[in-house]
């Protein structure tokens, strides 16, 4: 009896130590053999404001940032336009339902439908432009707010166009052509009354709002009268609606400045432009997304310092002189000793 249970015993372990040996085996095979699972793509979903993507700068740059993300980031990307504000909550949600990893929406005027749709799918990370998150009505915590410190833009364009017009005999005037009075716009605009009253303490700064960024004959109407009183620099801050301020701008032989995007393209006329690279945090934001370090709940702001604002090329015909003033003035904005400028209109 003791025999038989022995030789059981030492069948039972010969049993388990072949099975040992075939699984550790077939753990090796498998480890060199078999393809490591591909992760699945990303989708990264991006819903345009009112102004669409040809408006040449806003919706133009966050699109940009959306391909470049694209082509290395290898996400998989739509883009939804709006023609109307009623279209900002179809849009955002339709991506929602079709689990999107993350839906990005441009501009202030969406901060309501993003806050009502980041609410109704709390599992989706979203992103917004120009509007803080802490600021939505029910701060959502799967939102990140996409924010820029546009004034800081502004005070260079504005420093650069008081040099410009102080350096010309006559009274020193210069124009600023807003769409939609909101703080975007007005950060802009209130740095660049600020930095040309720095440059140029007596010049006379006219600002008027056309209400509209897709508007371009409202836009060049409001520079035209500008340019009629005097003023012979017109920055448009419009979107797609300020085409038009920089067409009257070249039309009556003055300079106009860009917004958002370096607009040098457009003319000779294009004395520099003040530039927001949403490209950028569009890019940052997903390539976040994809490293697994998104977190909703907060912002990032970019500023001169950090690279995400600044001032585009500046024309040919500028003097050297005053091109490296404008240097010097955007070293020390980077560098903090110049701060504290203001940012409402």
């Amino acid at each position: 009896m003791i025999g038989k249970r022995l030789l059981l015993r030492l069948a039972t372990l010969l049993a388990i130590a072949a099975l040992t040996v075939a699984a550790g085996a077939s753990a090796m095979t498998t480890g060199r053999s078999a393809p490591t699972a591909k992760a699945a793509t990303l989708k990264i979903g991006l819903v345009t404001d009112i102004g669409g993507l040809n408006d040449r700068s806003f919706n133009h740059l966050a699109y940009l940032g959306l391909q470049r993300a694209k082509a290395k980031l290898n996400v998989q990307t739509r883009v939804l336009t709006s023609s109307q504000n009623s279209d900002y909550i179809p849009n955002l949600a339709s991506l929602a339902q079709q689990n999107y990893d993350l839906v990005i929406g441009v501009g202030f005027l969406m901060s309501d439908a993003v806050n009502t749709v980041a609410k109704r799918f709390p599992n989706t990370k979203f992103a917004i432009i120009d509007f803080p998150q802490e600021a939505l009505p029910d701060k959502p915590t799967n939102v990140r707010g996409l924010l820029f410190r546009e004034q800081e833009a502004g005070y260079l364009v504005g420093y650069l166009a008081a040099l410009m017009e102080k350096a010309r005999k006559g009274p020193d005037v210069i124009g600023s052509v807003g769409g939609q009075k909101i703080p975007p716009v007005d950060r802009y605009i209130a740095g660049y009354k600020a930095g040309a009253k720095a440059a140029d303490k007596g010049i006379k700064v006219l600002n008027a709002y056309s209400q509209s960024f897709t508007d371009l004959a409202a836009c060049k109407e409001i520079a035209l009268n500008q340019i009629g009183a005097g003023s012979h620099v017109e920055f448009q801050v419009a979107g797609g609606c300020g085409l038009g301020a920089l067409d009257a701008a070249k039309e009556k032989g003055v300079w106009g400045i860009g917004v958002d995007a370096d607009q040098a393209y457009l003319g000779k006329h294009i004395l520099s432009s003040a530039l927001k690279k949403v490209d950028v945090a569009v890019y940052t934001t997903i390539n976040q997304v994809v490293k697994g370090t998104f977190k909703g709940g907060a912002n990032t702001t970019f500023s001169v310092r950090s690279g995400g604002v600044g001032i585009g090329k500046i024309s040919s015909k500028v003097p050297k002189s005053i091109v490296n003033k404008v240097k010097a003035v955007q070293k020390k904005i980077a560098n903090g000793k110049i701060k504290h400028i203001p940012t409402t209109v």
